[in-house]
C-alpha cells in the first residue's frame, strides 16, 4: 500500500477559494451587493419590492439607471478642486477688493464661448411665440450702446446684433437681468429636448423628471469664484503631486499678453492671446501686421486659443456678467467652499453712506475689446447696476456637475 503525504495547506486554500466563490455568488443576487447609480439592481435592497422598469410609469417606485449627467451642447467640464483666488498681479488701481485666499470650487460645466448674437436671437425667436411684443422689447439687446455723441459707431446699432456676418460674435448690450432670463429659457428648452429624445411623458412633474435623470441642472450665470477658477485654468501647471509651482496672471502661461510658445498654441509665437485695447486710441494695431489682435470691435468667439479648460476668450473680447452682488470686502466674508455673494449679508447697504453700492450692483470680469491689459487678469473685478447694458459686457452660462458616473 502506498501512502501519500496530505498537504493540508493546499486543502485549506481550496476551501477558502470555494467558500469565497459561494459568498460572491450570493452577493451577486439581484438587488444586492455593491449598488451604484448605474447598477441599482432590480429590486429594493430595503424592502425587496420590485423597481418599476417603465420610465413613464408613475404608479410604482421608479429607479433610473444613471449612466452620466445629461447636459446641453457646448459645455466644457471644469473639474473642481482647491485653488487660490484673488489678485495675483500688482494692484495698481489700489482697489484692494480681491485679496488672495484659498478656497475649494466644486466641479461644474461652463460654456466654451460667450453667448453669441445668433444664440440670443434664437432665444428671442422662441420667446416671441409665448410672450407679448412688449415683453420681447424688454429682452432685446440695447442697440443704442454703440452710439456716442463724439463718434460714428451708429451703424453698429443697426447691424451688430442682426447682420449674419456678426452671428458668432458675442452678444452685447445685454443686462444682468436679461442674461438671467436667457439662462432660465435655455434650461427649460434644453430640458424639453432631452425629455422628448428619451420619450418621457410631458405630464410628469419636474421632480419626477429629475428622478429619471432627464431633467438637466439649471443653466445660470457662474459665480465669481467659478468664473475666476475657470479662467485661470491652473490644471495646465499641475504635476503628478499636488504642487502647483507656477501661478498665472492671465488665462495662459507667461507674464505677457503675447504667445510665448512656437508650437504649444495654435497661433504663432508672438501673436496676441486676447482681443483688447493696446493703449490710448489703439484698439488693434497697425493694418497689415500679422501680430495684431486683429479686431477693432469684438471678434468671433473662437478667434483666440482656448485656455487649458478649453474655454475661449476668458480674457478680452467682452467682459462677462457673474451672479455675485458686488461688495469691496467680499473676499473676507466668503465661505471657503463654493464662495458666492447673493446679497449684502454681513456687509449691508447701510454701511456705504458715501457710495451708491446696493444689492442691485453686480460683478463683471474678464476685460474686453475696449479695455487695457490690466483688466484681462482673472482676479480683476468691476461692477455696475444689474439693469445696465453696454457694448463691452456679455455673458456665458454655467451648470453644476451633479452625481458621478458609476458611483
Amino acid at each position: 500500500m502506498v501512502f501519500r503525504k496530505i498537504n493540508f495547506g493546499m486543502i485549506a486554500a481550496v476551501l477558502l477559494i470555494v467558500g469565497g466563490a459561494i459568498l460572491s455568488s450570493c452577493n451577486r443576487q439581484t438587488g444586492y451587493g455593491r449598488r451604484s447609480a448605474n447598477k441599482p439592481g432590480k429590486v429594493s435592497a430595503s424592502t425587496g419590492a420590485d423597481f418599476s422598469k417603465e420610465i413613464n410609469d408613475s404608479s410604482k417606485f421608479f429607479v433610473a439607471k444613471f449612466a452620466e449627467q445629461k447636459i446641453g451642447p457646448r459645455l466644457k467640464y471644469i473639474q473642481g478642486g482647491r485653488t487660490v483666488l484673488g489678485s495675483q498681479e500688482q494692484d495698481v488701481m489700489g482697489f484692494r477688493d480681491n485679496l488672495e485666499r484659498t478656497v475649494t470650487i466644486a466641479s461644474f460645466y461652463m460654456d466654451e464661448t460667450e453667448v453669441t448674437n445668433v444664440d440670443y436671437r434664437e432665444f428671442l425667436f422662441y420667446m416671441g411665440k409665448n410672450v407679448s411684443a412688449d415683453s420681447i422689447l424688454k429682452l432685446e439687446p440695447k442697440e443704442h450702446v454703440w452710439a456716442g455723441a463724439m463718434n460714428y459707431n451708429d451703424l453698429y446699432d443697426t447691424y451688430y446684433f442682426r447682420f449674419p456676418g456678426f452671428n458668432f460674435y458675442p452678444v452685447a448690450g445685454v443686462s444682468w437681468t436679461q442674461a438671467n432670463a436667457y439662462s432660465k429659457w435655455r434650461t427649460e428648452f434644453v430640458s424639453n429636448i432631452i425629455r422628448e429624445q428619451n420619450n418621457v411623458d410631458s405630464a410628469l412633474s419636474k421632480r419626477q423628471l429629475i428622478e429619471r435623470g432627464v431633467a438637466i441642472a439649471e443653466y445660470r450665470l457662474p459665480s465669481e469664484g467659478e468664473w475666476e477658477y475657470a479662467a485661470k485654468a491652473m490644471i495646465g501647471t499641475q504635476y503628478m503631486d499636488e504642487n502647483q509651482e507656477n501661478g498665472r496672471i492671465y488665462p495662459w502661461d507667461g507674464r505677457g499678453v503675447r504667445n510665448p510658445y512656437n508650437i504649444k498654441r495654435k497661433s504663432r509665437q508672438g501673436d496676441f492671446l486676447a482681443n483688447f485695447k493696446r493703449g490710448r486710441g489703439d484698439y488693434a494695431g497697425i493694418a497689415g501686421s500679422k501680430t495684431n489682435d486683429g479686431e477693432i470691435l469684438p471678434t468671433n468667439v473662437y478667434d483666440m486659443p482656448p485656455n487649458d479648460f478649453g474655454l475661449y476668450h476668458m480674457a478680452g473680447n467682452v467682459n462677462e456678467w457673474v451672479s455675485d452682488v458686488y461688495r469691496p470686502l467680499s473676499f473676507q466674508d466668503f465661505d471657503d467652499l463654493n464662495p458666492l455673494r447673493q446679497d449684502g449679508i454681513y456687509d449691508e447697504e447701510e454701511s456705504y453712506t458715501t457710495m451708491l453700492i446696493t444689492d442691485e450692483f453686480r460683478v463683471f470680469k474678464g476685460g474686453s475689446w475696449r479695455d487695457v491689459a490690466y483688466w484681462l487678469t482673472p482676479g480683476a473685478r468691476r461692477f455696475t447696476h444689474q439693469d445696465s447694458a453696454t457694448n463691452h459686457i456679455g455673458f456665458r452660462c454655467a451648470m453644476i456637475s451633479i452625481g458621478a458616473k458609476g458611483k
